[in-house]
């Protein structure tokens, strides 16, 4: 880790220069659907969640990576995770996961709230029913009217009560459904045959061990941890690039290539959308299938970055990987399973699935917003370096930048 963040020192007059094949095509969504193409090519299923990453990791699809090696170091991968308890996620909702005794108090809980919500309903309609009777008795009040749950609308404001109350117990029957749906309860039958109550047993065989580790799944610090080991895996094809670019950049500076995301199910992708613009939502995320990895840039040299990009853009060139380099301070690497680039009319009908094109007054306020802030970035550098007047398509400056643009 320190090496990773220690200072470079002066690195003299030396331009940061990104190769084309690290920018965004002229069709933006180009990058995405060539990735997308690249999962229906061979048929992959992408990694739903932390369930789906487990058993993935015991069947050998996934292999899990060490924190630390020679060449590389994992540097902030699940950063994000939490010890929350692990869930399913179908069609974008979490279901809870649960052994056959938790699955019991789960419906416990969902009874004993129906019951308090359903007798709070009455009371209120009873104390709705008794305020209309009261202001009927006032013969100076207007007219009372009934809203259509029966409560009085304007005089005690209780249909609003009512209708929120009545919300609750809805969703409460509808957590209820899901547990029926999910755990095959819906006739009365028993669930020790259900899906979820095996993915809970998966889980927790794999929790007993994990790489020589145990976890217990009640302990939220050892699921949280759990989470990060499972987050720390690569499909093969994957590992054998980060393995490869990790060693040319080790040769050549001594020091570990700092990767800062492998697998992300789309779980903790949608999570992980909330704190980071970069992280895709789309049907079939990259990271979701364990063929991309993040290479993180911030602490490089602007010789190390220049190095790195244009290893990046010779692999790209000979049509192994796929690749960006991302304002987040990330390199994004996709590689190819067979080392081959996906056609272009596999690419073609991909295109819709990573959405439609941007309006051209989109692209052409991006473009914009992009030129200012390079003509800022260039003045700011040509004023720490006045003898020579940097050229707009690269970047000089006399410090290290650490990275940030």
């Amino acid at each position: 880790m320190e090496k990773v963040k220690e200072a470079r020192g002066d690195t003299g007059n030396v331009a940061i220069e990104i190769p084309s094949e690290l920018r965004h095509y002229d069709e933006r969504r180009w990058f995405l659907a060539t990735q997308v193409a690249e999962v229906k090519k061979f048929s992959l299923q992408p990694v739903q969640d932390f369930v789906d990453l487990a058993a993935s990791v015991q069947r050998g699809e996934l292999v899990p990576l060490p924190a630390v090696t020679d060449t590389y170091i994992l540097f902030g991968v699940g950063a994000r995770v939490d010890g929350d308890a692990f869930t399913r996620y179908v069609a974008d909702q979490n279901l809870a996961l649960n052994d056959e005794a938790g699955l019991r108090d789960a419906y416990a809980r969902l009874e004993t709230e129906h019951a308090e919500l359903q007798k709070e309903l009455s009371d209120l309609q009873t104390q709705a029913q008794s305020d209309f009777a009261a202001v009927k008795d006032r013969a100076n009040t207007k007219q009372a009217e009934l809203d259509k749950n029966g409560a009085v609308a304007r005089p005690s404001g209780r249909a609003f009560d009512i209708a929120a109350l009545r919300q609750k117990i809805k969703s409460n029957e509808e957590d209820k459904a899901l547990l029926n749906r999910y755990y095959g309860q819906s006739s009365g039958s028993s669930a020790s045959g259900s899906r979820l109550l095996r993915d809970y047993d998966l889980l927790q065989a794999l929790a007993r061990n994990f790489g020589g580790r145990s976890f217990n799944l009640d302990d939220a610090s050892d699921r949280q941890t759990l989470k990060v080991y499972l987050l720390s895996s690569l499909r093969p094809p994957a590992l054998k690039m980060l393995e490869e670019i990790a060693k040319r950049y080790h040769d050549q500076f001594a020091r570990p290539l700092p990767v800062s995301s492998l697998i992300r199910p789309e779980q903790y992708q949608h999570a992980l959308r909330r704190v980071n613009r970069y992280a895709v939502t789309i049907d079939t995320p990259p990271h979701s299938t364990g063929l991309a990895f993040d290479i993180d840039y911030r602490y490089m040299s602007i010789a190390e970055q220049n190095f790195v990009m244009n290893e990046l853009a010779r692999l790209k060139n000979e049509g192994r990987i796929e690749v960006i380099r991302e304002r987040g301070a990330n390199y994004h690497v996709f590689a190819f399973i067979d080392g081959q680039r996906p056609s272009d009319e596999l690419i073609t009908a991909a295109l819709d699935e990573v959405g439609p094109p941007a309006p051209v007054a989109q692209l052409l306020e991006k473009e914009s917003q992009q030129q200012t802030s390079a003509r800022v970035e260039t003045k700011s550098r040509a004023a720490k370096n006045p003898r020579r007047s940097p050229k707009s398509t690269r970047i000089r400056s006399s410090r290290r930048s650490g990275g940030r643009q």
